[in-house]
């Protein structure tokens, strides 16, 4: 079995759990490669790690469908779909903004971020596959959250 294929079952275990601890969260990110802001261009389907963070009740109750990114500075953070089933950009939600996607550093370590247009939120990327992130939530969430716990979530290349 190839490392990358060690990091993919890693991964689908962690996500596919009833329960995910965060210190196991962590030492698959410490695992996985950066990536540039370029690679993050596009839409992407979304979902959560099953860590109980408040985060996953409020995406839930939104509908979220996942993330899209137009052009570095031309980010859409909250793609939820309506009462038809139609995507759109939850803008309310994402504290009135849009975002923009940044190199930053996160862990001793520079990879793609999604930088709120509108909070002191940032979603840190790094890869599992070539079509699939992990997404780590910090900043300023308690304010959102009620709690300053990360958020950890992940991303696939949305095909349709």
């Amino acid at each position: 079995m190839s490392d990358d294929d060690v990091l993919r079952s890693r991964f689908e275990l962690l996500r596919d759990a009833e329960s995910a601890d965060p210190a196991d969260l962590d030492a698959l990110w410490a695992d996985l490669a950066t990536l540039r802001p370029e690679e993050m261009l596009g839409a992407w389907r979304g979902g959560d790690f099953p860590t109980g963070h408040p985060a996953s009740g409020l995406l839930a109750r939104i509908d979220w469908h996942g993330k899209r990114f137009d052009a570095l500075l031309d980010g859409h953070p909250l793609i939820c779909r309506d009462e038809d089933g139609a995507l759109y950009s939850n803008t309310k939600y994402a504290g009135g903004g849009y975002s923009s996607l940044w190199e930053v550093g996160f862990r001793g370590e520079t990879t793609a971020t999604m930088v709120y247009d509108a909070m002191a939120v940032f979603d840190h990327f790094k890869r599992v596959d070539d079509t699939t992130v992990m997404g780590i939530m910090n900043g300023k969430l308690e304010a959102a959250f009620g709690t300053a716990d990360l958020y950890y979530f992940w991303l696939e290349r949305d095909q349709g």
